[in-house]
């Protein structure tokens, strides 16, 4: 069955890489296209990918156009959650849900620390608007792919239920 919900349909995930060096091409986005892979392996449909710098107010402002456009049923973000002034993705996200969902990003905190302790500086956050969930992961690529990995396949059931299908 993959990805697809009781009702059919797949799920589109939209993927948004938020980070100054990138966005001013002083680095490769390598975060972005491991979400991709992991997301696409997975079976969800890529519905989108943006490159942002760290700008809260952009990056709200895309979370709140792919939320309301009905774009996308899952948006996972990739950097932005350390303790760089500018690491601004968990506001973005909190200004843009309509409701939080705590337990992701302490899962994925509680799972994180039993490969390093750097884990614990994590200011991930989870939400939802309206029936898209969204996810800050890290910046890293490595730990990207160790969390994606993580909760890649609980995202589903919780997909079905927000959008109606479970």
């Amino acid at each position: 069955m993959g990805n697809e919900a009781p009702s059919g349909r797949s799920y589109r995930v939209s993927i948004i890489t938020a980070s100054d060096r990138c966005a001013r091409g002083e680095r490769i986005d390598e975060s972005g296209p491991v979400i991709r892979q992991i997301a696409e392996d997975a079976g969800y449909v890529i519905a989108g990918y943006t490159l942002l710098s760290d700008d809260q107010g952009g990056l709200e402002a895309e979370l709140r156009r792919i939320c309301d456009g009905n774009l996308a049923d899952l948006i996972l973000t990739t950097g932005g959650t350390g303790f760089s002034p500018r690491d601004r993705a968990p506001e973005a996200l909190a200004a843009a849900a309509e409701r939080q969902v705590p337990g992701i990003p302490e899962a994925l905190r509680q799972y994180s620390m039993t490969l390093t302790k750097r884990a614990m500086l994590s200011r991930a956050a989870a939400g939802i608007r309206g029936r898209t969930l969204i996810v800050n992961l890290p910046g890293s690529p490595r730990a990207v792919r160790e969390q994606l990995s993580f909760i890649i396949d609980e995202l589903r059931h919780g997909l079905d239920m927000l959008t109606g299908s479970g």
